[in-house]
């Protein structure tokens, strides 16, 4: 059992970046880190942390937000704090990144109304709002992970392919360069709604359309969170305690048969 490790959440602009429910993701990772054993704490990077906080956080959790919200994200996360983000995420520190956020992360972000909004740069992405009169992408969406090594792992660990669900609840489409796609969809809309794809994935930075929130149904990527998330910062082997994810997974197989989905 893990007790001498610990834990530092970084909850990314969680008064202005918290919208449809994705401060669960937050919950879901501290529960689970609780349950066993593992001291955690929550670090708000807000408008008024400094540069120097980014750095010290072990996982990151970003969530989504309105457009006049994100403008003021993006208008912040600028300067000494960009640039600690961006080193946190290129050195391997784990996060997911739901909806808002990774508009943010990536080159720019096209409201329906109003001047373009620019990001950081650090997905090769752009999302654009088609406009005021096109319909949003709304709804459940289920997706299946793509990317190597990530879905190896989480096959290995699951005993069949990585299934997401989630509800997606967005605007704008996003359409990415060269950056994995996070999964291949299965039902739903994913990154436009287009090209089939949903999320992006990068180091070990999840991005996704999935709120829900994401984690809590689908505990097995909040693990997956946790335990890269001990590696990077320990250098070493790690392994959870097993959880009873039972009650979890009788949900998710209510869902995927509720959306006609056969798992694989």
């Amino acid at each position: 059992m893990i007790n001498t490790q610990e834990l530092r959440i970084g909850w990314l602009y969680p008064t202005l970046m918290s919208t449809y429910g994705d401060r669960g993701n937050v919950i879901c990772l501290q529960r689970r880190c609780q349950w066993r054993n593992i001291p955690v704490t929550i670090v708000p990077l807000t408008q008024e942390s400094d540069a120097t906080i980014f750095e010290q956080v072990d996982v990151i959790v970003g969530g989504g937000a309105q457009d006049r919200q994100q403008e003021i994200v993006m208008r912040d996360l600028q300067g000494a704090k960009a640039e600690a983000l961006r080193a946190k995420i290129e050195g391997g520190t784990p996060g997911v990144f739901t909806c808002g956020s990774p508009q943010l992360l990536g080159h720019y972000y096209e409201p329906a109304l109003g001047q373009r909004i620019e990001g950081l740069g650090l997905l090769d992405l752009v999302s654009k709002h088609p406009g005021p009169n096109v319909s949003r992408c709304i709804g459940n969406v289920v997706f299946e992970i793509t990317p190597s090594p990530l879905a190896e792992t989480l096959k290995k660990l699951l005993g069949k392919p990585p299934i997401i669900i989630g509800f997606e609840n967005h605007g704008g489409r996003t359409y990415l360069g060269q950056v994995e796609p996070l999964g291949k969809v299965i039902k739903g809309y994913g990154n436009n709604g287009e090209d089939g794809y949903e999320g992006a994935f990068y180091r070990h930075a999840i991005a996704t359309y999935s709120h829900g929130p994401l984690l809590p149904k689908n505990p097995f990527i909040a693990d997956w969170l946790i335990q890269t998330a001990l590696q990077e910062k320990y250098q070493t082997e790690i392994t959870l305690t097993p959880l009873d994810d039972s009650l979890a997974e009788k949900a998710r197989e209510a869902m995927l048969k509720r959306l006609d989905v056969n798992q694989l």
